[in-house]
């Protein structure tokens, strides 16, 4: 059973970073499009809903580092900038 919850655990935390990353990066891409063609207010309407709190970290080692290898595929990919990278993985390690 405590394998079960660990592997439930990571799962959590893993969707829970990738959720956060994806935000961001939408957020981040709709700024350079406002950026790009002059601000427009959104219509509330088609506004998407707001996003769930994601997981809280879990505290074995291993999901931690899983996390880390993801990030850095991420920021490899130029989807991170090194500010961008560098401030998620303060927070993902607590420091």
């Amino acid at each position: 059973m405590p394998g079960l919850l660990r592997g439930v655990a990571r799962t959590a935390v893993v969707a829970g970073t990738a959720t956060a990353v994806s935000n961001r990066v939408s957020r981040r891409q709709q700024g350079r499009w406002v950026a790009q063609q002059g601000y427009q207010e959104p219509d509330p309407q088609l506004a998407p809903p707001a996003a769930a709190p994601s997981a809280p970290p879990a505290s074995d080692m291993s999901s931690k580092i899983e996390q880390l290898k993801q990030l850095g595929e991420l920021k490899a990919q130029g989807v991170l900038t090194e500010a961008e990278f560098e401030d998620q993985k303060r927070r993902l390690l607590g420091s």
